[in-house]
């Protein structure tokens, strides 16, 4: 999803229904049949085995739940009175490195997908291969940029390739779940708000071949726009669903009358709050606008479905980014979204005047809502133990030329340049291409940072000749919206010039933080440099909680050996979430790593979030 200002908004031709056997028992029993069922299009509405059926929907992502978790959440939906849940599929968490596929554990989408079936719940399925999301690259795995050139989101055969490659995988998986085979997936999205990227119809019925040739033929094809970029993103033989945010129903589905007037009818995705980048302020939306215009669509007789129902988390380096106006916003790790149930899984207000309107409009009493969940404090505890990022440097890779992350087979992290001053200087030193933050040294003394978030390329600087010149760059999260998204590799992309004359001759150290556990640690502290911190904490108990990391700068952390997320002072999120699944009873290890070290690392755990409402001043 994206934000109103970079939604484009878009003539129908009939979606006939799936012609397969028709049954018209409740979902229940539906799903307890064995026999196959239809969903599709009929005389403008959805028609599910043959009879009208509206969908009031929600969207949960699998990824951004913790998985013990996935069934609390899925009944939570139930209980607001959701007959399906929405979800998009990430083909980076999939696919880690070419042809090597994970749907274990937390990437296990299709028991989500069938434990949503056991609560009851209808699923729409959104498998992209671009998603955006707020998600890094859009879902898009990294390693596609290793082939120079290569165009993603059209028809470009680099990348045609592994998307076919990745969907068959995928079909493999899913669509055994589809409708058609007695599975809870009704609908299947081609693509993803194309219309607001491009007008390739072509491309997008590319994609749709793809879908078709994985086995995604049971069960409802469709695209989602917003509406004025309908007509780009859309296809004529297919069913079109719009996205909009507080305010734009009326307008939107008075667009889509005009647009397809013989329907059907949906928001594909009615933003229900915001999402949050580091620097702003965290945003909370007008629940009751957003309920009133909730039972205006429903009292229409419109389908919907809520972006988000839960928001969840971008556990670990999975935050994407916004590029506006050419302005860098990365997104923060919390995805709470400000939505009906919060990032740890409890009911807000929000929700229940969802869940009255959604009664109302159906007549339908909703299952009672299950108990919230109980989150834990943990007293403040310290980081005792420090290991200095310049002690624990892998080998380093000789270059004369700089290279990106992706050059080097690195996904995330964060990547460290080194050369030599070639002279004595006194003048600006200027990066070009730097993706994303950089924080610079002489003999390990910071001279500055340079963030592309502010716009950032040069820093005035005073080096003798021979001094170690260090350039510790943050991969801050790939664009996942515009154009801009196919020029996302990481790392210094241009070039570096001191006082005008080019650095050449680099050490390249990749620094993708996968085992920071094994790093040599000591009692001493590393103040004012990249150091990470080692502590743990004591609890019998395995409640959730929010580490709170307002004692630290910029950096990340892990708990248990799983990466949680970033940190930054500049906020607004000053917790993490941290999953009780994730904890042990007893001893609990904590790791942070802060770029500029700090004198007196503690932590303790809260029952609440920190959010800053007001952006810091720039």
């Amino acid at each position: 999803m994206t934000d109103s200002a970079r939604r484009p908004r878009g003539r129908w031709s009939c979606s006939a229904l799936l012609t397969l056997s028709i049954t018209t028992l409740p979902i229940h029993a539906l799903f307890a049949q064995s026999t196959p069922h239809t969903f599709g299009v009929q005389q403008g509405h959805f028609a599910l085995d043959g009879k009208p059926f509206r969908i009031i929907s929600g969207e949960i992502h699998y990824a951004r739940i913790p998985r013990a978790e996935w069934r609390a959440r899925l009944k939570m939906a139930k209980a607001m009175g959701l007959n399906t849940i929405t979800t998009y599929v990430f083909w980076n968490l999939h696919e880690p490195q070419p042809g090597s596929y994970d749907f274990s554990g937390q990437n296990d989408v299709a028991e989500f997908i069938r434990e949503a079936q056991q609560e009851g719940l209808y699923v729409i399925l959104r498998p992209g291969p671009y998603v955006c999301a707020e998600w890094e690259w859009g879902g898009y795995p990294s390693w596609l940029l290793r082939q120079k050139g290569i165009v993603v989101r059209s028809s470009d055969p680099k990348f045609i390739t592994p998307v076919t490659s990745w969907m068959k995988r995928l079909g493999q998986e899913l669509a055994p779940l589809q409708i058609g085979n007695s599975g809870p997936i009704i609908a299947v999205q081609v693509e993803n708000e194309y219309g607001s990227f491009g007008d390739d119809h072509a491309y997008m019925e590319q994609i749709k071949s793809i879908l078709q040739a994985s086995g995604f033929t049971r069960a409802m094809l469709y695209t989602a726009d917003g509406p004025e970029q309908l007509p780009h993103g859309a296809l004529p033989e297919l069913p079109a669903v719009i996205n909009f945010g507080t305010g734009g129903a009326k307008e939107g589905f008075a667009l889509l009358h005009t647009l397809r007037p013989d329907g059907p009818f949906m928001s594909g995705e009615y933003w229900a709050g915001w999402f949050d980048h580091w620097g702003e302020k965290h945003h909370v939306t007008d629940g009751d606008k957003e309920a009133a215009e909730l039972a205006w669509m429903l009292n229409q007789g419109y389908s919907v479905s809520m972006y988000m129902f839960d928001g969840g988390t971008s556990f670990g380096w999975m935050n994407g980014a916004n590029s506006t106006r050419g302005e860098y916003q990365p997104d923060t790790t919390s995805y709470d979204y400000d939505a009906p149930v919060s990032e740890s899984g409890i009911p807000t207000d929000k929700f229940y005047k969802f869940r009255d309107v959604i009664a109302k409009a159906t007549g339908i009493t909703p299952l009672p809502v299950p108990a919230a969940p109980t989150l834990q404090t943990i007293p403040s505890f310290s980081l005792s133990s420090a290991a200095s990022l310049w002690d624990n440097l892998p080998a380093p890779i000789h270059s004369a030329g700089l290279q990106s992350m992706e050059d080097l087979g690195q996904a995330y992290g964060y990547i460290l340049y080194r050369t030599q001053a070639p002279a004595d200087a006194d003048g600006d030193l200027i990066i070009d291409g730097l993706h994303d933050y950089a924080q610079i040294y002489a003999d390990g003394k910071l001279l500055g940072t340079l963030d592309r978030r502010l716009n950032q390329t040069r820093l005035h600087v005073t080096v003798k000749k021979g001094q170690r010149l260090d350039f510790l760059v943050e991969n801050s999260g790939r664009v996942n919206f515009t154009p801009v998204l196919r020029g996302e590799r990481k790392g210094i992309l241009g070039s570096v010039t001191l006082a005008s004359a080019p650095l050449q001759d680099w050490s390249i150290y990749p620094l993708p933080m996968l085992n920071p556990g094994e790093m040599t640690f000591r009692s001493n502290a590393c103040d004012q440099s990249p150091c990470f911190y080692r502590g743990s904490f004591q609890t019998e108990s395995t409640a959730d909680t929010y580490l709170d990391t307002s004692n630290f700068t910029k950096g990340f952390v892990w708990i248990n050996g799983h990466p949680l997320g970033r940190i930054w002072s500049i906020g607004p999120q000053h917790t993490l979430f941290t999953p009780g699944s994730w904890l042990k009873q007893g001893e609990n290890e904590v790791i942070v790593l802060d770029l500029h070290g700090v004198s007196h690392p503690t932590m303790q755990g809260r029952d609440k979030p920190i959010f800053a409402t007001a952006a810091p001043a720039k």
